[in-house]
């Protein structure tokens, strides 16, 4: 299949256009070993945390600066020892490294949107906290492929319906691109857009569902690369 009229082409950006996930393992990593659990495996460390954030998330949204909140709860309730001063700020600057990395781009990433945004209209759309994404947006040198950038709390059907109704375009010529079946896929389908699976081996855990049965509406690619056969 090609795409060959012009298409509305959203696109995610964490963990499809650059490395994101990543960076939230190895806080967790650090987190781990600061609490010296003596009966906790970090499965079951990462199990309560996931507990916390299912909640917060919700409320919070997402991002570094609420991770770190997560996990400082998460301490507070499984710490072992009395607990120390200054361990708050301790737990900030793991999450604090996170919104300090350099934006890593995924493989041909930027050659692929070149190829692209020629040809279709390109939308970055991206949840998490606005002023976050909008850093890791304007230091990865891509916002130059895309006509217009949103930025929302959460990526769900409905924020997707708002998402065609705001920008008066057609589902069916309308298709979300990213790696997070529960975020981009799922969600999209419901709408009623097609949807582009581009799978992540280091997608969140709390991002991973069962695809959804989009037939005809849903294609599934190996790496970014793969749109430029497709569109």
């Amino acid at each position: 299949m090609r795409s060959r009229e012009r298409q509305h082409l959203f696109i995610d950006a964490d963990d499809t256009l650059w490395e994101n996930n990543i960076y939230f393992e190895r806080a967790f990593d650090e987190f781990v070993e600061f609490l010296q659990h003596s009966e906790m495996t970090a499965g079951e460390v990462r199990a309560a945390l996931d507990e916390i954030e299912l909640v917060n998330n919700r409320i919070h949204g997402y991002g570094s600066a609420n991770f770190a909140r997560n996990m400082t709860q998460c301490y507070e309730r499984l710490v072992q020892r009395e607990v120390q001063p200054g361990y708050a700020e301790t737990i900030l600057g793991f999450a604090d490294r996170i919104l300090h990395q350099p934006i890593e781009l995924l493989a041909d990433v930027r050659e692929t949107l070149e190829y692209l945004s020629v040809r279709h209209d390109l939308v970055l759309f991206t949840k998490g906290h606005h002023e976050e994404q909008k850093l890791k947006v304007e230091r990865s040198g891509l916002a130059v492929y895309f006509g217009r950038t949103v930025i929302v709390k959460e990526k769900d059907a409905a924020a997707y319906r708002q998402l065609v109704s705001d920008m008066h375009v057609t589902p069916s010529r309308s298709w979300m691109i990213g790696n997070s079946p529960k975020s981009d896929i799922n969600p999209a389908l419901a709408a009623g857009l097609n949807a582009v699976y581009v799978p992540h081996e280091r997608t969140w855990h709390l991002e991973q569902t069962e695809l959804a049965d989009g037939g005809d509406h849903l294609l599934v690619v190996q790496k970014f690369a793969d749109l430029r056969e497709h569109f």
